[in-house]
C-alpha cells in the first residue's frame, strides 16, 4: 500500500515508529507536512498538491496533527478522505475530540463517568461556578490547553476565585473540575487501537505536582487495568468515533472516570514502558480497513 503520514516533524518518535513499522510490513510511506499541502476543490477534479507537485493517490493516511494546526490539518485530511484514502482517525472524529467541551458532552450523554465538570466563558458568579463542582480543592483548565499547560490545582476557594478571574482576563473558555484526591497525582493512559486496548500505563506526577503528563516530568509504569477500565476506555473512543485514541482515566473511589480522550496519542511513553509494538498494531489495523475500503469502492 501507499501510506501518507501527516506530520509537521518526521523526526518525532511516533512518526518515525509508524514509518518503520509500515516500511517493515512492505508499504511505501511518505511523510507530508500538512501546512505545506494545498488543495483544489472541484466536483470533477479535486486534487492535493505538495511543494509544487500533485500528490498521487494514497491507500491510507495516518494523521499526526498537533492541536495548534487542528483547523487546517483536518481540512487537509478531509481532502484525502474525499480523494478515497482511508484515514486512521477520521477528520470529524479528530475535531470532535479536540473540542474538550463537545467531547465531554458526548461522553456524558453516553453515560460514561467523568469528573464533575463546569465550563464558562465569563461567569458572572464565580462562587456559584465553584459550588457547581463541589467547591475547593478543584482543577481549573483552559479549554485550549494541552500536555498539562493551562491546568492549575486551586487548593482553596480563594485560590480558585483568583485563578478563574485571571483566566477570564485572557478571554478564554474556562473549565473547572472536581479534584480527585484519591488518584494521588496518578492516571491511567489506555492506548486504544480499533476494538482493543493494546497497552496501558500508569503515569505518576512528579513530586509537588498533580499533573501526570510525561511532558511535565511524570514517570510511568505498566498498568494492570480492570475489565471496567478496559470497557470505559473502549466506549470513550467509540463514542468520539476514534480508531486510535489515548484515553486518560482517573481511579476514583466511585470507579474509573474518563478525564480526556486524545486523538493523536504519543507512542514513546507507552512503547518504552510496556515494550509493546503499538506502531505495528496501528499499521495492521490500517491494512485490514484500507483494503476493505478499497474493495467497497470497487464494488466488491
Amino acid at each position: 500500500m501507499k501510506i501518507a503520514i501527516l506530520s509537521r516533524d518526521g523526526t518525532l518518535y511516533s512518526c518515525k515508529r509508524l514509518r518503520e513499522a509500515a516500511t517493515h510490513r512492505g508499504h511505501q510511506v511518505e511523510i507530508l507536512d500538512p501546512l505545506s499541502c494545498y488543495m483544489t476543490i472541484n466536483p470533477a477534479a479535486s486534487a492535493m498538491h505538495y511543494k509544487g507537485r500533485q500528490l498521487p493517490h494514497y491507500d491510507a493516511v495516518i494523521p499526526r496533527i498537533g492541536s495548534a494546526i487542528t483547523f487546517y490539518g483536518t481540512a487537509v485530511l478531509r481532502q484525502f478522505e474525499m480523494l478515497g484514502s482511508y484515514p486512521l482517525n477520521e477528520s470529524v472524529a479528530i475535531t470532535r475530540a479536540r473540542d474538550k467541551l463537545r467531547s465531554l458532552q458526548l461522553l456524558a450523554r453516553q453515560g460514561i463517568d467523568l469528573p464533575l465538570t463546569g465550563i464558562a466563558h465569563s461567569p458572572d458568579d464565580t462562587s456559584d461556578l465553584i459550588d457547581m463542582v463541589g467547591g475547593a480543592p478543584l482543577v481549573v483548565k483552559l479549554v485550549e490547553g494541552t500536555q498539562g499547560i493551562g491546568v492549575v490545582l486551586a487548593e482553596t476557594r480563594q485560590a480558585a476565585e483568583s485563578v478563574i478571574d485571571a483566566f477570564r482576563g485572557l478571554n478564554a473558555h474556562i473549565l473547572v473540575q472536581e479534584y480527585i484526591k484519591e488518584a494521588k497525582g496518578r492516571d491511567i493512559r489506555c492506548l486504544v487501537v480499533g476494538d482493543s486496548v493494546v497497552a496501558a500505563i500508569e503515569r505518576q506526577a512528579k513530586e509537588g505536582d498533580f499533573r501526570s503528563n510525561l511532558h511535565r516530568g511524570g514517570v510511568a509504569r505498566i498498568a494492570d487495568i480492570s475489565p471496567q477500565e478496559r470497557d470505559i476506555a473502549l466506549r470513550a473512543a467509540r463514542t468520539l468515533g476514534l480508531d486510535i485514541a489515548g484515553v486518560d482515566i482517573l481511579r476514583a473511589g466511585r470507579g474509573p472516570l474518563v478525564m480526556e480522550v486524545n486523538a493523536s496519542p504519543g507512542l514513546e511513553g507507552v512503547e518504552s514502558t510496556t515494550g509493546i509494538d503499538v506502531a505495528s498494531q496501528m499499521i495492521a489495523w490500517v491494512e485490514r480497513h484500507a483494503n476493505a475500503n478499497f474493495c467497497l469502492k470497487m464494488g466488491g
